[in-house]
């Protein structure tokens, strides 16, 4: 932990999940501000920088719980291996679970079962008991940031809108000539979110993660190009930054049920 002049910063060896009220201090994660406007619950992975900072020389009187896990104690487990499949411990721009009052309770309740199980006398069973519940209360928290996603439209909306922006510019602009193809990477940095986050929260909008609605769009470009133009399907292919004519027709026949040349033939006939 090291101590500065208008905040602390700290790197955490333990994954960490806490219900917190009354917070009065900012904090970044990721280089991004953790928003609590609306939200109580929040997520930390280990080896990430945190950063807390007082707002207006407030006293903070924050109230909840916390609860922290080292990875070790998730070794050898299957929570081990898709712990980090859960989005919300890896958003670069973070933004707290709000809860509603029965969620909050579903939530405590699990808690309340872990708090049990971790004050009781230690045997071979107390492990697999708190992973199952440790299971419960991630997935719980996956179901609830997917209604978030949903309720918060406003701001998920703003982002879809930002993603048809930055994907029609980067076309037209032919960036894809210099750059090849937009990597999900690069969209997710351009729109300051992270990649997980992008997909999680344009798969529940929209069903289709951020490589799909990449393909979507180069689909797009390609039937205007097939349609008005004599340029051969493999000039098209090279055009919009693949490196392979294959791969461009393989994807154009997943999405039209239609190879690129049969495409061409249909719109002419």
């Amino acid at each position: 932990m090291q101590e500065q002049p208008n905040g602390v910063s700290a790197v955490f060896d333990f994954y960490s999940i806490s219900v917190k009220r009354g917070l009065n201090y900012k904090m970044i994660y990721g280089q991004q501000p953790y928003d609590f406007d609306e939200g109580i619950m929040y997520f930390l992975a280990p080896g990430q920088v945190l950063r807390i900072e007082a707002e207006n020389n407030s006293v903070s009187q924050p109230s909840g719980w916390l609860l922290l896990i080292h990875p070790d104690f998730l070794r050898h487990t299957t929570l081990s291996k898709h712990i980090r499949q859960y989005g919300y411990f890896g958003y670069s721009a973070n933004e707290a679970l709000f809860l509603s009052d029965r969620e909050e309770k579903r939530v405590n309740d699990i808690i309340d079962h872990i708090r049990q199980e971790c004050l009781a006398f230690t045997d071979q069973f107390s492990q697999p008991i708190i992973i199952a519940h440790l299971e419960a209360l991630l997935g719980n928290a996956d179901r609830f940031y997917h209604r978030q996603f949903i309720t918060r439209n406003v701001s998920s909306h703003r982002i879809i809108n930002k993603l048809e922006t930055l994907l029609e510019d980067y076309f037209l602009s032919e960036k894809h000539l210099k750059l090849g193809i937009p990597s999900v990477i690069y969209v997710a940095q351009k729109l300051n979110v992270s990649p997980n986050y992008l997909s999680g929260l344009l798969k529940t909008l929209t069903g289709l993660n951020t490589q799909q609605h990449i393909h979507e769009k180069l689909v797009e470009a390609a039937k205007q190009k097939l349609s008005t133009t004599d340029l051969t399907v493999s000039e098209i292919a090279f055009g919009l930054g693949f490196e392979h004519l294959p791969s461009f027709s393989k994807m154009f026949k997943q999405k039209t049920g239609k190879s690129p040349v049969a495409f061409r033939q249909s719109f002419h006939n």
